[in-house]
């Protein structure tokens, strides 16, 4: 944990301890009691998975949060089988991990559970792309491209690997959502985009779609001068921040959609999907076997 980091732990109220390995950690562990342990998977030497489990040996209920930016789905996944707390990625917003810290010493302390809600588990707005509903979508490729290029650079598979990006309008409202299966929609002649709004007449239609060599180069280059605002999907539809997580699975239920959007006071603040239901069906049966 950086110097930076111990300033902003500072102003909730933290008081922390920097090391610079998994080995520091341990041998800090055994000489000194804490409430909660940040570790983070790559590290000199022992990386944060050896390190979990040597501290879980040394203090079995001592509360461990991972905080990294060269995660993957496997090392999480792991790091839950072996009794962690929870598993962020950076850049993790701080209020996020604030809130996590505080669980997390809830948990050590003994306190009574309260169950998550919608505000603990949603991916922070911030780490999403974001572009205007007025930009070409050739641009709204090159926003997300960025995001890819910057997880292959770093190694890091984020819980914020998003396969599509939100739409503000021009008071940075969310409006929209634009996704890959938006751009392959966005491909298909005009007679075939009439079956995204209208599924019902699929049956009745019977067309057939281009299927010619070089149409694909053509429709990619006819799509890219199109606005975002053209292709775009409606905004994921709103949930309370501090609504409760079986409110938050029967939505994505009965909407038959795969992501909410959290609001907090009538201003948007994150994203809940699928997959944040899932990690939490995770973290509840890993704590179940490691009470």
């Amino acid at each position: 944990m950086s110097i930076v980091a111990i300033k902003v732990f500072a102003r909730p109220g933290f008081l922390a301890t920097a090391v610079g390995s998994g080995n520091e950690a341990i041998e800090e562990i055994k000489k000194h009691d804490f409430d909660v342990v940040i570790l983070d998977v790559k590290m000199p030497g022992m990386d944060g998975n050896e390190a979990l489990r040597e501290i879980k040996k040394l203090k079995s209920d001592l509360e461990v949060i991972m905080l990294t930016g060269h995660g993957t789905m496997k090392s999480a996944l792991e790091g839950l089988r072996e009794g962690v707390f929870d598993y962020l990625a950076k850049p993790c917003d701080i209020d996020v991990l604030v809130t996590k810290i505080r669980d997390a010493y809830a948990r050590e302390k003994g306190l009574p559970y309260v169950e998550r809600r919608a505000r603990d588990i949603m991916v922070p707005l911030s780490s999403f792309s974001t572009i205007h509903m007025d930009r070409t979508v050739s641009e709204a490729v090159e926003v997300i491209a960025r995001s890819f290029e910057a997880i292959m650079t770093t190694g890091a598979v984020r819980e914020s690997v998003h396969r599509s990006t939100l739409i503000l309008d021009k008071h940075n409202t969310v409006v929209g959502v634009l996704s890959f299966t938006d751009m392959l929609w966005g491909l298909q002649p005009d007679y075939m985009r009439v079956l995204k709004n209208r599924p019902e007449t699929a049956d009745s239609l019977h067309l057939e779609p281009f299927n010619y060599s070089g149409m694909f180069t053509i429709m990619v280059r006819d799509m890219a001068q199109k606005k975002v605002k053209d292709l775009m999907s409606e905004a994921p539809p709103m949930i309370d921040a501090d609504a409760n997580l079986m409110e938050a699975a029967s939505q994505l239920l009965s909407l038959s959609v795969r992501r909410l959007l959290v609001m907090d006071a009538k201003k948007a603040i994150g994203v809940l999907r699928e997959q944040d239901l899932f990690f939490e069906i995770t973290r509840i049966l890993a704590k179940n076997k490691n009470p």
